[in-house]
This record gives C-alpha cells, structure tokens and sequence, in this order.
C-alpha cells in the first residue's frame, strides 16, 4: 500500500471539455451527453464541478434530451487503467478519476442509459496521472549561488511519465524567473509511484529580496504545481524539509510533531494495515507554577481531535514524516512527551484548539530554543526561544497589520502581517486523518487571521506565531486555507485566550518557556491580496458599470473640498469588482464617499501636480501612509461587528467568518471581513453593511492544518504502507477533549 503527505489544495475549478453530442446505441440521437469529451488528471485539474464534502474535485457530465429538457438516465463507466479501473459516477453525473494510473494515459467511457431502456450515449474521458502533492520544499529561501533539491510526486506506478521542472515569474508560468534548474532525475516503479528530482541554483548575484518560481509539469496534463523561491541578499539559506527529519535530542521546537496513535487503519485479508496517518507540529514549550515543562501544540495535532487518552505518547517527526511507522514499530521517531490535557473542542465553553504534553525526560531542549527563530549564522538562522521579557511569559495581544512569524513543520520560518483580528469563525473537525468520520463544527470568536503568500500550509497546525518585533507570543497556529486567488489564509487563536483556558482547566498558571525579547528575522514571501485582485479581469458588465459611475464620480471634483480627480478602477477589497477611484488631497482630512452610483470607491491621496502629470499611485494600498487605523475607528467596527455577526452568518450560510481588518480600498477606513464559501457565493455581495466597507475572502471552509499521509485508495500516496504491530488505546467518549476545524495544512 502506498502513503504520501497531503496537502488540501484551494482553488477555483474552472470549465473542462467541451460539450459535444455523444454517440450512442437504439438512442436514435434523442440524447447527448455533455461534455462530450474531456481531458483531466488524476487530481481532476480543471475540471468543471466545484469540490465535494471531501474535498475532491469531480467532472460534472449531464443528459440532455434533443427536445432541450433533462434526459432520465443511469450512468456507468467502463475502461480504464488495467489495475485501478475507470474511476467511479454518481447516479447525478459526477465523475471521479481513478485514484493513479499504471500508464501515462487511459480513456474511460462514460455511459448514460435513459431510464426507459430505450437508448444510450456516451462521452470519452482521457485521464492523465496528476501531482499527489505539492512540490517539496513548497517554499525555500536562498542567497547568491544557493541550491535546492525540489521533489515532486505522481500519480503513476510504472509507466515512462515524469515531471518537468521551469524557473518562472509566477507560480502557473512556464518561462522566466531567476536562477536555474538541472536535468530532473526520476524513480519509476510498478510498486511504487513515480518521484522525480531536481536541484535549482539560485542565480549568482542577489541584489534584493524577490520571489521566483520552480514549476512542474506533466506530460501533457494540464495540472501544475510550483515551489516558490524567496531570493535575498543577505545569503540566509532557510528550507523546511530540515524540520520534518528527526533530530538529535534535546530538539528544538517547530518541528514536525504529533501523536503516536494518530493513524487510521484497514483490514485486507484479515489483516489489519496503516492506511494513513496525520501530524503537525511541535510548537512551543510553558511551564506551570511548579516548573513542569509541557509541550505545547493543537488538540488535533496533540490529542487527535478529542480521540485521545491521557499519556499517549507524543513524537517527533509526527508520523507523516516517518512513512506513518509508529514508534515501537520501528525506528524514526523519539518519544519527547506523554499526553497530559486539552480544552475539548465538545465544550461549548472552550475558545481554543489546543493541548499539551509532558516533556519526556530531556529530550526537548528545555530552553524552549524554536528552529530559525534566532539570528543568521552562516547563512543560516540559528535556533532561539520565544521572548518573554515584556510579558513575563504570558504573551501579548496581536493587532492589525503587526507583522508576525511562525516557525511550522511544513513551511519552516515565514512571516507576514496580521489582517484580520476580532474574527468569529466556523471550524469543522473529523475524527480520523482521511476526514471521512465528522466529529463536530465549532465556533471560535475573537481569533486572529493572517494573510500572506506561503505563510502556512499542511501540517503547520501548533506552531507558535511571535512578534516579530520581539518573539513575544502571539497566536497557536491552528487553521486556514487558500483563497481563490492563491493567497494563503490562516487562523491563530490568541495566546492569552490559550492560556487562560488552560490555566482554568489545570488549575495552574502556565507561562511561556523563554528568553529576553528580540527580533526575528523574517522571511516574508510577500502579501498578493491586493496584487491578486488587481489582476484580475473585470467583466464586461463591470467595466459598464464603473463607467457609468465615473461620470457622476466627476461632479464630485472640487479641490477646495480635497477631491482632486477620478477614474475607473479593480477592487482590492473584492476581487473582480470595479471602483471608481477618487484622487484626494493627502494634505487635507477628506471624507469621501464608500459607493459612488452603487459602485465601490477606492480613495488613493495624492497632491494636484500628481494627477495633473498623470504620475498617481495606482491603487489604494500602494500609496497608503497610515500603517494603522485610528483607535476610534477600529473601536467602532468592532462594535459594529460583534452587533451584526450572529444573524450575518446565520442568516447566510455561504458566510463562515467575519472579522474586522482594515480596507484595501481606502485603508484610512476599517472594514468588517467576510468569509465565503466558493461553492456557494451569492449572487449579491454587498459592498457596505451599516456603514462599513466590506473585504469579502472566496475560498473552501476554513479547515485545520494538519497534514496527512494516505494509501492507494485515495489519491495521494507515496510511501509503502505496513501492517499494525499495536493497536491503539480503544476510544473512550467519557474522556472526549480537543481539536480540528478549519482548512489547511
């Protein structure tokens, strides 16, 4: 059986195939199958249904009758692979892929009956082996002349398929970029799926910080995957695969981490076998008043998703990283703690998703030292504790746009800026790692949302995000996702709401393991939301209407009153929405309008000579000044936040958080954060809600950021299954405590 780390991908599904009348038998052309004829991967990359309960994409075939209406039919599949079939469909026309392929392309034949038995027809659909993950490293830092091993995996035992590797400016391009890559090397295999490397050399001068991209392809499947590349002057050299290895005791912190137990199994031939396994990691250590040492992580990384018992072992990797073999079963992996307490995420009383861990002997640094959170030394960064000097240990609070690091199992060291504070969100949570068995759905208020490209991902649920001012504690990492633009999108609860529960729960008073405050050095990849949307095309009917609103924006022209011009413009608030953009006098206190004839504004300062030269800022955020909002103004949105958000959600299903950060759109201004579901955007999203401007966030429910491994039922897998020698402890629901929820790594 085989295994590999999956990471929940987020993206927006295009069309796939065209629509074509198929051929059939004793039909008599009374009915077509749509589409006709398609071409998808194993991942069903580009395919033209939105992701179902699990996560999974799926090709949405229909029947049409010639006379225009439905056509009543059963639907079969047939063809294949030779050794995983055709894949599967729904009786509503869903198609499902099979989970890999033995050859580098099959065609299935997807068969539609009309339920009278009086006719059939039929699509063809050639399927291709996709990506089973991410490439790995998915993001790696390097100076002048530094090298990278990228991996990638696919979806194809045997075969002659393999990856092909581009330097590019962007991460879905296939030209550009800077640095180089070498000739790939692949490993093919009947019994094991295709993995193909290849080293990238960062180009010999590095005059500043930029991001490239390393993208892989495959044979003539449309699926990409890309690893990012943060080029730098100062020659730091940061990868997270050297967090997921097993370290040398005591370890350090921010590495990979979890429970011993935390598998799930099947039974073939009596036997009973791992099929998969979850882990995340090792976030940080406190201690209580008796100067115990507990690590600290979530309850879904820790105490698997209130499935736990007390004293199972915790270790280090977590299983993802030792090819799901338990400690005991064999080598890889170092006890460093017992299970001691977790907030149970079944208390409607518990605000976070957290749990700790006695420390096993020494075999955790006791220092609290967390990997890449000290300074550079020889191009590398050196481990280093959280600082505790401002707070005594006990953390501080996050605001909006505090810049913040995170030291994680997946994506090592990264920083970004906090986006979104006050945020009530809904979690949901599973209780086995393949996300099959739901647990429970769990509303978390007041947590802290973070923005940024390559800030977090799979398998970086626990870590500790800092100050990056100080390391001061800020949030525990537990959950997020990306965007339909490619942002990623995290979720921190806040430390001190950790602490306080826990010293409740334990009757205590835990603190922070640490050192005197200092700064981190951040590896920042960049924050796209606003570049994202600005590359965005505006339909047609959004250009009409921003036209029509720019001539009555021009009647607002008055330069006595600061408004110094306007044009037609994107959202950054809303990606795909126009605006009507108002020059204002950056000397002058100019209150302008939200929404011009129903259109947003954005409002960029300027002086009279800019737009006179035709020399503006071109968007909002690109000639924003104030770094923070006035202290009323955020006040107020809270307020009015906290006023709306129970009937906001409950009345909209689609809405699954709702925060409070600061417009993109004119910045001087809070704006109330709202989650949505992709797959159930409404038609209407209004720009403003009781005065508030209004940042909408398109992607999957918010998910928890575990990673997980899996066999060959499913689509990811790389790693060669084994059977149990133990059996866990049997679940015992009087003992039910924490974990899971929203989506990411």
């Amino acid at each position: 059986m085989v295994a590999a780390a999956a990471v929940p991908v987020f993206v927006l599904l295009a069309g796939c195939g065209g629509s074509a009348s198929g051929g059939g038998g004793g039909g008599g052309g009374t009915f077509s199958v749509s589409p006709g004829t398609a071409t998808i991967d194993t991942n069903c990359t580009g395919c033209n249904a939105a992701s179902n309960t699990t996560g999974q994409a799926l090709e949405q075939f229909t029947a049409t009758l010639s006379s225009g209406g439905a056509a009543s039919v059963t639907w079969a599949v047939s063809g294949g692979d030779a050794n995983t079939g055709a894949g599967s469909i729904s009786s509503s026309g869903q198609y499902t892929p099979p989970p890999y392929l033995t050859a580098n392309s099959v065609q299935v034949t997807v068969k539609a009956t009309l339920t009278s038995g009086t006719g059939t027809s039929s699509a063809t659909v050639t399927v291709t082996p996709g990506f089973l993950e991410p490439l790995s490293p998915e993001n790696v830092a390097l100076g002048a002349n530094g090298t990278a091993t990228i991996t990638g995996y696919i979806a194809e035992a045997g075969g002659s398929t393999g990856i092909i590797y581009t330097t590019s400016n962007t991460s879905t391009g296939s030209s550009g970029g800077q640095g180089s890559v070498g000739n790939p090397s692949c490993v093919r295999s009947t019994t094991a799926f295709t993995v193909c490397t290849v080293t990238y050399t960062a180009p010999a001068t590095v005059s500043s910080t930029s991001t490239t991209y390393v993208v892989g392809t495959v044979g003539t499947s449309s699926s990409k995957t890309a690893s990012v590349v943060l080029l730098n002057s100062a020659g730091i050299s940061s990868n997270p695969a050297t967090h997921q290895v097993q370290l040398a005791t005591p370890i350090f912190l921010g590495s990979s981490g979890g429970n011993n137990n935390d598998y799930d199994t099947t039974v073939q031939n009596g036997q009973t076998f791992i099929a998969d396994c979850c882990g995340g990691t090792l976030g940080a250590l406190i201690q209580n008043t008796g100067g115990t040492q507990y690590l600290l992580s979530c309850n879904h990384v820790f105490a698997r998703s209130d499935q736990a018992s007390v004293n199972e072992p915790i270790v280090q990797p977590g299983l993802i990283d030792n090819n799901c073999t338990p400690n005991g079963d064999g080598a890889g992996t170092t006890v460093v703690g017992f299970l001691t307490a977790w907030l149970p995420l079944s208390s409607a009383s518990t605000n976070a998703d957290a749990a700790i861990a006695q420390v096993n002997g020494n075999t955790v640094s006791s220092t609290g030292a967390i990997m890449e959170l000290g300074l550079p030394q020889n191009g590398t960064l050196a481990a280093a504790p959280p600082g505790v000097s401002s707070t005594g240990g006990a953390g501080e609070n996050g605001t909006i746009n505090m810049t913040v690091a995170k030291s994680g199992r997946t994506t090592g060291l990264t920083c970004a800026n906090i986006s979104v504070i006050n945020a009530t969100v809904e979690v949901g949570y599973f209780r086995n790692c393949e996300e099959t068995e739901p647990y429970l759905t769990k509303t978390y208020t007041n947590q802290i949302a973070i923005d940024a490209n390559q800030f977090s991902d799979a398998g970086d649920s626990g870590s500790l995000v800092v100050d990056a001012s100080n390391a001061e504690p800020v949030g525990l990492f537990f959950a997020g996702g990306v965007d339909t633009s490619g942002v990623s999108q995290g979720i921190a609860n806040p430390v001190t709401t950790v602490l306080a529960e826990l010293n409740a729960q334990e009757n205590t008073t835990y603190k922070f393991v640490g050192t005197a405050d200092h700064p981190v050095s951040c590896l920042n990849y960049g924050n796209a939301t606003a570049t994202a949307a600005q590359g965005t095309t505006l339909s047609d009917a959004q250009a009409g209407v921003a036209q029509q609103a720019l001539m009555q924006a021009r009647m607002l022209i008055n330069p006595s009153i600061g408004i110094l011009g306007a044009a037609t413009g994107k959202s950054s608030d809303h990606a795909g929405e126009a605006t009507v953009i108002l020059y204002v006098d950056q000397s002058m206190n100019v209150t302008a309008p939200q929404m011009v004839n129903g259109v947003r504004t954005e409002v960029i300062p300027t002086t009279a000579q800019a737009v006179a030269a035709g020399a503006v800022p071109k968007t909002a955020v690109e000639s924003n000044t104030a770094s923070t909002l006035a202290s009323g103004v955020l006040t107020q949105a809270i307020a009015a936040k906290q006023q709306i958000e129970q009937n906001l959600m409950k009345q909209n299903p689609a809405f699954f958080g709702v925060g409070v950060g600061q417009s993109l759109d004119n910045p001087k201004e809070a704006a109330l954060v709202i989650y949505v579901d992709r797959t159930q955007v409404p038609a209407t999203l209004p720009a403003t809600i009781n005065g508030l401007r209004v940042r909408y966030i398109i992607m999957d429910r918010l998910h928890v950021t575990r990673s997980y491994l899996t066999g060959p039922v499913r689509q990811q897998s790389h790693c060669m299954a084994h059977a149990v020698a133990h059996q866990t402890d049997d679940f015992d629901p009087l003992r039910s405590h924490t974990l899971l929820g929203l989506k990411l790594f």
